[in-house]
């Protein structure tokens, strides 16, 4: 004898089925999403952590007035990968507490960090790295090098 025909099994795990999906989608388009400034912080790190370094120019740091009234500071800057040129340009507002705008100086080297996959993924600034320069390097200069007579290593001179 049974309690409950095939027909009432089937229905019952339908009903689950649905009630399960429509619970999984609930918490689905409720989930907590992050925001853009989390999305720039997460790839920040993860190019400080894991992106190849290459030389590059600061080109110029240039302060932008959104239609808002928020003021952006954006650092520019240019560099070379695999005989491509990339000109990219970097959100710094947020990192206003690690580096001093106006220390910086348009011309300079600087490091840069990429993507090896996706070279126009680069920074230059983050939390936890750093690629500019205090000053240009300077390389001293050699007591030893005297100009070197020449005339002496000529074949038609005795």
């Amino acid at each position: 004898m049974t309690l409950v025909t095939r027909d009432a099994w089937e229905a019952a795990a339908g009903v689950t089925l649905v009630a399960g999906l429509t619970v999984g989608a609930v918490l689905y388009l409720r989930r907590k999403r992050p925001t853009d400034e989390e999305l720039e912080r997460a790839r920040r790190k993860m190019l400080a952590l894991s992106g190849r370094v290459i030389d590059g120019m600061l080109l110029d740091i240039r302060e932008i007035t959104l239609e808002d009234g928020r003021l952006l500071t954006m650092l520019e800057y240019s560099y070379r990968s695999a005989g491509v040129d990339y000109e990219c340009s970097q959100d710094i507002t947020t990192l206003l507490t690690v580096v001093d705008p106006g220390l910086m100086r348009a011309g300079f080297p600087c490091s840069v960090r990429y993507q090896p996959g996706n070279p126009q993924n680069s920074i230059v600034i983050s939390e936890s790295w750093s690629g500019l320069r205090s000053s240009l390097p300077v390389y001293p200069l050699s007591e030893s090098t005297k100009r070197q007579d020449v005339g002496q290593l000529r074949p038609d001179r005795g």
